[in-house]
This record gives C-alpha cells, sequence and structure tokens, in this order.
C-alpha cells in the first residue's frame, strides 16, 4: 500500500505526496526560502488526523515537522509534515477571560472573534502568524511590556507526543511538558490547541513615525532615550530600511533609509499623544500614522508586508543599547551596504522582566532591547548574508546578552539553540525531549539534542 493511501484510509483532511496538484502549495509557507519537501503532507483536519500523522512517522523512524502559517521554517522536513492550518477554531470564555486556540489559528483569527467582548490576546505585530507557533517560542508581542510574554498567559496545551498518545499539559498534569512548551519552541510534539488568557483591551492609542535617516540622524539615539522613560504601558520598536526608488513607495520616501518608530500604547489617547511628543522632536517626521486604533486593527503599528518572501535574520537580546552602536548600524545598513538590509529594534523590560506564576523555559528576562538584522538574500547569498549580519551586529557584542530565537529566521544546528537559554534550562528541555521524543523524530525549528 502506498504512504498516500495509508494515510488517507485514516484522516479527514488531505493527504499529498511529491507530484500531486496542491503539494507545494501545502509546503509552502509564508517563508519561501528553504521550504519543506516532505514524503507527504497531513493536511490534518482535526487531532485524529495529527495522530494518524505521527503515528506513522514514528512507525517509520522518520522525521516530522508542523506547519501552521510557515512564518519561521528552519528545519525543512524531508519525512512527514503536518499542516494545522485547518485546524483554525477558536473559542471564547468572555466570563473567565480565556480563549481555546486551536493549532492552526492566526492571531488574526483570534482577535476576530475576542474582540467583540472587549478582550485581547498577547498577539504578535504581524497578525498572520500562527498564535500557537508564536506562543511555543515565548511571544513578545503588542502588548508585552504591560503583560509580559504570551506564554506566560498559557492555562493549558493538548499536544500529541510522539507515542501517538493526546496528552492534557497544565501546572499539575504533565508540568515539565507544560513547561518546556511554554518558551522552549516546541520540539516535543504536536500541539493541537492550548487555553490562553485574554487581557481588557479594547484598542490602542499606536502607530508609527517615519523618519528620514539622512535629515535625522539621531533619531535612534532619541527613540534609546525615550524608551527609558515610558512607563510599561508602552510597547514600541524601531525598523529601518532604505526603500525601494520605485512605486508604489511614497515619493518622499524612495531611495532614503527610513526609520519607522512603531508604538502601541495600552492606554488613552491623551496621553499617548503627550507621551510621543519627544519623539516627534526628534527631526522632520515624514509620516504620522498614530491614532486611536480597535484592537482588531493592531497590525496598523507594524505595517509588515502580508506577502511571502524569503529572508534571513539574525537577532541578539541585548542588555542596554549603545548610542554609537546604533548610528554605526544606521551607516552598515545605508543605501551603500553590501547586501540590502533591514533593521528591527525592540523595547523589551516590563512586565517582560517578571517571572511568571508558574514557571517555564523563557530565558534572560534581565535583557532591556533586541536587534535584528534581515536580508532577502538572492541565489546563492545565504553566506555572504550570513556574514554580513556577523559583520552588522558585532558593535553589538560587548551587551549582547544571548542571541534571540524568536526573530532569527533561518536554519539552526543544536548549539546555536544552546546558546539561546541558560545551561540549566537547556539541560532540562533536553531530558524533556527525551522523554517524549526518544529517538529525534520532531524536528521544530528550535531543536533540541535530547539529554
Amino acid at each position: 500500500m502506498s504512504v498516500k493511501h495509508e494515510l488517507a484510509g485514516r484522516t479527514e483532511g488531505p493527504v499529498y505526496v511529491p507530484g500531486d496538484d496542491g503539494y507545494d502549495e501545502e509546503r509552502t509557507g509564508f517563508q519561501l526560502l528553504g521550504p519543506h519537501r516532505p514524503e507527504v503532507i497531513v493536511g490534518a483536519a482535526g487531532v485524529a488526523d495529527v495522530r494518524a500523522a505521527v503515528e506513522y512517522a514514528a512507525a517509520r523512524r522518520v522525521p516530522l515537522a508542523v506547519q501552521a502559517a510557515g512564518h519561521g521554517v528552519g528545519v525543512p522536513t524531508r519525512g512527514v509534515l503536518v499542516g494545522t492550518r485547518r485546524m483554525n477554531r477558536v473559542g471564547v470564555d468572555p466570563g473567565a477571560r480565556t480563549a481555546w486556540v486551536e493549532a492552526g489559528a492566526t492571531w488574526a483569527e483570534v482577535v476576530a472573534v475576542t474582540a467583540p467582548h472587549g478582550l485581547a490576546p498577547l498577539s504578535g505585530s504581524f497578525p498572520g502568524v500562527g498564535a500557537v507557533p508564536y506562543t511555543l517560542g515565548g511571544g513578545s508581542g503588542l502588548l508585552a511590556r504591560r503583560y509580559g510574554f504570551a506564554a506566560d498567559h498559557v492555562r493549558r496545551f493538548e499536544v500529541v507526543t510522539m507515542d501517538g498518545r493526546l496528552r492534557r499539559a497544565d501546572a499539575t498534569s504533565e508540568p515539565d511538558l507544560f513547561w518546556a512548551l511554554r518558551g522552549g519552541g516546541g520540539d516535543v510534539g504536536v500541539v493541537t490547541g492550548m487555553e490562553i488568557d485574554l487581557m481588557p483591551v479594547e484598542g490602542l492609542f499606536g502607530g508609527s513615525l517615519f523618519f528620514d535617516v539622512a535629515r535625522a540622524p539621531g533619531v535612534l539615539d532619541a527613540w534609546r532615550r525615550w524608551t527609558r522613560t515610558v512607563p510599561e504601558e508602552v510597547t514600541s520598536a524601531v525598523s529601518m530600511l532604505v526603500y525601494p526608488d520605485a512605486p508604489p513607495f511614497p515619493e518622499a520616501m524612495r531611495g532614503r533609509q527610513i526609520a519607522q518608530l512603531q508604538i502601541a500604547f495600552a492606554g488613552p489617547e491623551g496621553k499617548g499623544r503627550s507621551l510621543v511628543e519627544p519623539l516627534q522632536a526628534a527631526g522632520p517626521v515624514l509620516r504620522d500614522t498614530l491614532r486611536e486604533l480597535p484592537y482588531t486593527e493592531s497590525g496598523e503599528v507594524f505595517q509588515e508586508p502580508a506577502q511571502p518572501h524569503p529572508y534571513r535574520s539574525r537577532c541578539l537580546l541585548l542588555s542596554d543599547l549603545d548610542g554609537r552602536a546604533l548610528a554605526g548600524l544606521a551607516k552598515a545598513t545605508g543605501p551603500d551596504a553590501a547586501v540590502p538590509t533591514g533593521v528591527g529594534l525592540r523595547h523589551l523590560g516590563g512586565a517582560l522582566a517578571r517571572p511568571p506564576r508558574v514557571p517555564n523555559a523563557v530565558d534572560h528576562r534581565d535583557a532591556s532591547y533586541s536587534v535584528m538584522v534581515l536580508s532577502v538574500p538572492e541565489p546563492g547569498q545565504e553566506e555572504a548574508v550570513k556574514a554580513f549580519h556577523r559583520e552588522a551586529l558585532a558593535p553589538f557584542a560587548s551587551r549582547t546578552v544571548a542571541p534571540w530565537l524568536t526573530f532569527t529566521y533561518g536554519p539552526l544546528g543544536v548549539d546555536e539553540v544552546r546558546a539561546a537559554f541558560e545551561p540549566a534550562t537547556y539541560r532540562r528541555l533536553a531530558q524533556v525531549k527525551a522523554r517524549y521524543d526518544p529517538h529525534g523524530l520532531v524536528h521544530g525549528n528550535r531543536p533540541i539534542a535530547a539529554a
């Protein structure tokens, strides 16, 4: 019996093998560089389909990977791929302020269901990201400094482990598994759903201020100094890139290095406008999109591109930001850069620095900022991009806490993942991996070597 017929007889969702119509669409997500090329894809329609795929992979000792929206493909599998995008149901309990989120739901789908109740999840800056994989990695989003990591506010998971069992993981049932899934990356099984806390947030004062770096050379340092003055209700970031010199980009921005200061304030508009006044004085503002936003429009804060594309990035957690390093980064990634590269800076701290009520695998809560460089490599350019990223981030070495895997896109080796965790945390993750995936079949974006 062929693999397709064997699995199709056990699943409700579609099964694809190479050459089938729909195979390429199913295996390709938002990240176009290094997509999965599996032997078979199970487009899971429910938990039973996930269990069938896991049992098939386990019986044959072949690797298994999971893809929801497919933003951060790190380790493409040639074995079994479980696509979860059909498992996108979201249920809300307004009284308890909780939501049940299936494995393939995006944050946009979660927000659409929670917003009518005046509640919001701890969602990310891009609404199209899968809610479950985002949370498995920790999750630092628009309300991060006010409420902490998304992983801090998970009440329970349901997960199929490599023995084919559907397990409930919470603070009292499978507590080690629960600990590892909240921030450890999910390299131990296939999460089919999670129960999360919701916050009483109906909207934000948010949006962006755009500056031409050449006309406002001190804008990054102005943002750095400003972040030291703001309350925890303010979560902010900076994106910086050279805009293409072509339509449909605004003429005033074409061919220029633009710094976009992104602000989300969980408070009233009047106070928000008062808080951002020092930033508006940093130089000529090319564009101001700050306004009161219903949470359903929270993606307008970052305005990240919605089309799939190939990309690679490197990200670091920092104890502090140095003004000279920021100026050097702006110059290195400006119009004359050897590799066209965007920059992302995020202000951390606040609630992110406080441990959750139930401990989890999120480390390095003492970091104050993150810095990321991201490029879209041309064919054959990946090694050059890696070298350029290392060079661009070198000035931050003295204040580097650890790599940050949340915004590191590309294949990661075990040693790179180990470096992102405290030694004790990694040892515990390895022990959990050995218990629930002893043959190392789950190929997650953050590979853990079983102890």
